[in-house]
């Protein structure tokens, strides 16, 4: 199956931090990051698409984060 995520985050390094970690995971990029102005925290905000393909079938419990 293919599993999709979405991984977001404050426009610092934690958000280079989180989308490195899912790719030496086994994730890949899908798609062109994102990045948008939080006005009610007052920061920008950083997102990109990841996707998998994983064994198995997929069912509204799979816990796609543990992957």
């Amino acid at each position: 199956m293919k599993l999709y995520r979405f991984l977001s985050e404050e426009d610092t390094s934690a958000f280079c931090h989180k989308v490195t970690a899912a790719l030496n995971a086994g994730w890949e990029l899908h798609g062109s990051p994102t990045q948008t102005w939080d006005h009610a925290a007052g920061l920008m905000r950083c997102g990109q698409a990841v996707t998998k393909d994983v064994p198995g079938d997929y069912t509204p419990e799979t816990k796609i984060g543990e992957q």
